[in-house]
């Protein structure tokens, strides 16, 4: 018993860290804080922004990316440079309004007297023809290939629409001149003889049955703007929110008004900013339009879809071989400068759709 009674703890005196914490005086004192060694550097400070390391690719690249961008502008304020350039000695020598004369005599650098008004006006109407016959079919295709077609079919019938650009010009022109204007023949007789008192379907200045006419070459355009306006329509589609359609179809939406209040609204503006873009294509085709189109003989332009005539574009080319005197080149090359400005105008207005939406961006 008088060994037991040892080996209790003793008691724990006032004074003593043990008694002051209510612990045994057993126990191991608290080590001491570790001080921070002085060599070991400070943390950052948090308003202090961090360091961009900067490597000799980064360095490489940026300034590529920088002189292609450059590059590009510096191209084309040299090509209106050139154009304006050019053409100013032809325009002082011109002895007709070159925005409002419809004549084009260029043969004689001493007797120029060269207007662009005939060729400009074919080359618009015809143009907007050919878009608006685009735009409804590559928009039903847009929307089938991203509402309603399988996967499995969507993506091998997108190739096959998009492989349509790469179909030479000539290529076209040769099937506008040679299959379709034989066979579009009969429907533009029944078209001119059954509503020949519109004017867009009235006599022109070619003859209708060998199918030379802006008619043909309209239809031609389109089949030639639907691959531009229908990738970029797709591609635009393609991004509506899922979050908005599945909550339309929560709501009981059918196919056709998920469509309409939905994917319609939010790829209007890319809709319509390709189709312009489009515009600019169909307005520079030149070797399918020349092809197609028969230079008018009897009368200028008269606004029917079975006159002839020239776009500014085939005008140019027609004449190509007979630039043998700067002055008469000179009057071609202030044609082109019309168009020059005529299609930068058109893409300006394309990205003028687009520009302050988010969706875009």
């Amino acid at each position: 018993m008088s060994e037991i009674r040892d080996r209790s703890p003793r008691p724990v005196a006032a004074g003593e860290p043990g008694a002051r914490r209510g612990a045994s005086a057993t126990e191991t004192p608290a080590e001491a804080p570790i001080s921070v060694s002085p060599q070991t550097p400070p943390p950052p400070s948090a308003t202090e922004p961090p360091k961009t390391v900067t490597r000799p690719g980064d360095r490489i690249f940026s300034g590529l990316a920088k002189g292609s961008g450059i590059l590009i502008v510096v191209l084309i304020v040299a090509i209106g440079a050139f154009l304006l350039a050019q053409a100013i000695p032809s325009l002082v020598a011109n002895k007709a309004s070159f925005l409002f004369s419809r004549q084009w005599v260029a043969g004689d650098p001493d007797n120029l007297a060269f207007g662009v008004l005939d060729l400009l006006l074919v080359t618009i109407f015809s143009s907007i023809f050919a878009l608006l016959i685009a735009m409804p079919i590559s928009l039903g295709i847009a929307l089938f290939l991203t509402q309603y077609a399988p996967r499995r079919l969507a993506r091998p019938f997108a190739y096959v629409i998009d492989l349509l650009a790469a179909v030479p010009s000539i290529i076209y022109g040769l099937w506008g001149a040679i299959v379709l204007a034989p066979f579009l023949e009969p429907f533009t007789g029944w078209l001119n003889s059954v509503f020949g008192w519109v004017f867009l379907f009235e006599t022109g200045n070619v003859n209708r049955s060998i199918g030379q006419t802006i008619f043909t070459a309209s239809i031609v355009l389109a089949v030639m703007l639907l691959p531009i306006i229908t990738a970029i329509t797709r591609e635009v589609f393609e991004r509506t929110p899922t979050m908005h359609i599945e909550g339309a179809l929560a709501l009981g939406a059918t196919r056709w008004e998920v469509i309409r209040t939905t994917v319609l609204p939010f790829g209007k503006a890319g809709y319509i900013s390709a189709s312009m873009l489009g515009l600019g294509r169909a307005l520079g085709e030149t070797i399918a339009v020349m092809i197609i189109l028969a230079p008018a003989t009897s009368s200028n332009f008269g606004w029917s879809l079975f006159d002839g005539g020239d776009t500014i574009a085939s005008k140019i080319a027609r004449a190509a071989a007979e630039f043998n005197d700067p002055r008469s080149a000179g009057a071609y090359i202030a044609a082109g400068l019309v168009l020059f400005l005529l299609t930068f105008i058109v893409n300006a207005i394309a990205r003028s759709f687009i520009v302050g939406k988010k969706e875009y961006e």
